[in-house]
């Protein structure tokens, strides 16, 4: 037997051991943030992975608006498990009122609020959540204990840049992108199908 061989078994034995001790299942509150992109592109995935189960799945977007992004073409197709909710005004550099916007805000909650309390779903996607609780367009306490409060199996995933604490402290699972490099910075404008 090779070195190498070796060493995979002794990997898949602790691999194998550390799943049979892995029983529980249970809804998890997923977080995806920080500065870098991917954020919403990775929260679609897992859109299209509990469509590919057969699994009802939610998107509420809290400040993407005004504009017609890929993904949404894309999860028309799966209409009868995907429900999409596009409730922003676009971003609060665009809007420039703080009112209006805190009336999106609100409005993107209380559709997330329905999708929480609707049994059919198995993942809701708040996607910009972090960005409205960042500027304070809604109560990041009133937020965090209504995700905490959700049914037991139920996975949601918050995005946005700079998830505030209370949120990363409740949820189970955290990942925070980094932004590396970024083409924007040389001049290469958003690009349909990498950016929308």
């Amino acid at each position: 037997m090779s070195d190498w061989t070796h060493k995979m078994e002794k990997r898949k034995a602790v691999a194998d051991a550390r799943a049979t001790g892995h029983t529980r299942e249970k809804g998890l509150l997923i977080v995806h943030t920080g500065p870098g992109k991917g954020k919403t592109t990775a929260a679609l995935g897992m859109i299209l992975r509990a469509a590919g189960h057969g699994f009802a799945a939610g998107l509420v977007q809290f400040v993407k608006g005004g504009w017609s992004p890929g993904e949404l073409a894309a999860l028309a197709r799966f209409e009868d498990l995907v429900t999409v909710r596009v409730l922003g005004e676009g971003f609060t550099w665009e809007t420039r009122d703080r009112v209006r916007d805190q009336a999106a805000a609100r409005a993107a909650w209380d559709a997330s609020l329905a999708m929480l309390a609707e049994p059919r779903y198995r993942l809701i996607v708040l996607d910009e959540l972090s960005i409205a609780l960042r500027h304070g367009l809604l109560d990041t306490a009133e937020v965090v204990a209504a995700l905490a409060a959700r049914r037991p199996d139920l996975h949601v995933v918050v995005t946005g840049r700079n998830a505030p604490p209370e949120l990363i402290e409740a949820a189970d699972l955290v990942t925070e992108m980094k932004a590396v490099k970024h083409p924007y910075q040389a001049g290469v404008k958003a690009q349909a199908g990498i950016e929308f």
